[in-house]
């Protein structure tokens, strides 16, 4: 793809069906679960993007054997029964926080010298607590730099078990990557989660996998979780749902251009929290239809709201675009956390905004949008995914809206440029 991608606005509202890609946050759950289990793993809906991709080839630079369809959109894993067979490798796994956090944990499951490393700004993002979850729990673990961030050097000798602690106030993904790998355990592992969690509906979807993998955990309070030793037991078909996330934007098309657009594969008790977006939009004005394997998201006249996001935090950005063409200010809160995202999120959505001559108040976990004038301006994604596909939708209604480096979206999803044309009308 070119340098810059240029928005071609849709001539009236938009009306037509569109299937996201799979799940990358099943995916590369799915892929954790399939490779500690015991037997041959076949997944469907598999997703192909860089996330998976360097999932996949660490998985097998690990010894864990993975043969991935991309074009079938499917993998077959062959588990490990709870023990990674190589004793050492290095890992490299771009900008993938879930890779990484969760194959960090993996690695302590081994036995056998692990460095797992990104670009620069993986080498931004923070693991710290993760490593001294790891730590309390025997693994010798390090972030090699010591600046709390990767590049993380795992030394393992196998999981042994006991308690530990862990703060969910940066990353669900903390929690997620021991509840996965605590099975393998020696011995019972007892996780103290010590404040509130952000990003709720990521550990549902952990939970949910794990228990269609055959494992259990135990709530002993609401905050202390125990899980003892088991093996996961092998999927002989486990399909994977299409992506909430990557569907939010098609659900923001409708809103912004006041179209239809139908999201096939996907319902209201869908595994992915992000669904909940369209209870957004609804709150918005939108009607919503909601169907056994699709959902229907109607634009009507929007109205900004104040919602807290902390839930669904991977489709603030999607709100950002469209709260541009509500009446009214919207204000989404309580996403501090997504400053420790591919980029820093929040200053990255109002800088955006400026840049379209919107007036934006940012605050530490903040940021309130007042609908304005839009000007026609290039917008800068940062190597992050979601700023490119979702300030691609201002460019529907407003000419001269020019996305920056659109190949970003290789991240988690290829072929999201070609997916929007075709749903506006812009292709054959």
């Amino acid at each position: 793809m070119s340098k810059t991608y240029h928005v071609k606005p849709v001539s009236g509202p938009v009306q037509g069906s569109v299937r996201p890609p799979g799940s990358k946050s099943i995916t590369n759950r799915a892929l954790i679960v399939a490779a500690l289990s015991e037997g041959t793993t076949h997944l469907t809906g598999v997703l192909d993007c860089q996330d998976t991709q360097v999932m996949i080839q660490s998985l097998n630079r690990l010894g864990v054997k993975v043969k991935h369809d991309p074009v079938k959109c499917t993998a077959e894993v062959k588990g490990c029964a709870g023990k990674i067979p190589q004793t050492s490798a290095s890992l490299w796994l771009a900008n993938s926080g879930t890779s990484i956090r969760f194959l960090t944990a993996l690695c302590a499951t081994g036995d056998g010298k692990f460095i797992l490393d990104g670009n620069p700004r993986m080498r931004e993002r923070p693991i710290q607590d993760l490593v001294e979850a790891l730590k309390m729990l025997g693994v010798n673990v390090a972030c090699e730099n010591n600046t709390g961030c990767p590049p993380v050097r795992v030394t393992a000798n196998g999981l042994k078990g006991g308690e530990t602690s862990i703060s969910g106030s940066i990353s669900s993904q903390y929690l997620s990557a021991l509840l996965m790998v605590a099975p393998a355990a020696q011995s019972p592992i007892t996780i103290n989660i010590l404040d509130d969690t952000v990003s709720k509906p990521y550990l549902d979807i952990t939970l949910g996998v794990m228990a269609q993998f055959g494992v259990t955990i135990d709530r002993v309070k609401p905050s202390v979780w125990k899980i003892q030793p088991q093996t996961y037991q092998r999927s002989a078909a486990y399909d994977i749902e299409p992506d909430a996330s990557a569907a939010s934007y098609f659900f923001a098309v409708a809103a912004i251009t006041g179209g239809t657009v139908t999201v096939e594969g996907l319902n209201q008790d869908a595994l992915q929290g992000d669904i909940n977006f369209i209870r957004v939009l609804e709150d918005m004005g939108c009607k919503i239809k909601r169907e056994r394997d699709s959902i229907t998201v109607q634009g009507k006249p929007l109205k900004g709201i104040d919602v807290d996001m902390n839930d669904i935090s991977d489709t603030a950005q999607t709100l950002a675009a469209v709260a541009l063409f509500a009446k009214g200010p919207t204000c989404i809160r309580n996403v501090g956390h997504i400053r420790h995202k591919e980029t820093d999120r929040l200053t990255a959505i109002a800088t955006e905004l400026k840049r379209l001559g919107i007036q934006v108040e940012e605050t530490e976990d903040s940021v309130t949008i007042h609908p304005g004038e839009i000007k026609p301006t290039t917008i800068e994604t940062y190597d992050d995914h979601r700023m490119a596909m979702s300030f691609a939708l201002v460019g529907l209604k407003v000419p001269g809206i020019v996305i920056s480096e659109p190949d970003c979206t290789i991240k988690t999803y290829p072929h999201f440029f070609a997916d929007l044309e075709k749903l506006c009308g812009q292709t054959s």
